[in-house]
């Protein structure tokens, strides 16, 4: 695990799976374009939505939830990293988000 930048989000290939952390409430601001939602608490759960073959980057609001989950995602064989600055960061560039 990693943590990644927004530019390597943006640089990333068509196969990654980016998974937005954070809770429901705090999508209101936007999500990254065909980001999957799964809450951090829930990631155990629903790990089995996530294809193992595939990069998986997570998300959340400033990088903390989303290092936790990349470093569980990890540990349950996944190639997975965090996006450095979170969605905080991400807005702050100004960089695209689509509303859920």
């Amino acid at each position: 695990m990693q943590e990644i930048t927004t530019a390597d989000v943006l640089a990333a290939d068509a196969t990654v799976q980016i998974v937005d952390v954070r809770e429901s409430a705090e999508l209101a601001t936007g999500m990254i374009a065909n980001a999957v939602h799964i809450p951090s608490g829930s990631i155990l759960d629903r790990s089995g939505e996530l294809d193992k073959s595939r990069r998986v980057i997570a998300v959340c609001h400033a990088g903390g939830r989303s290092a936790r989950v990349a470093a569980i995602l990890t540990e349950l064989g996944f190639n997975a990293d965090t996006l450095g600055g979170g969605m905080s960061g991400w807005e702050s560039e100004g960089l695209p988000m689509v509303q859920q």
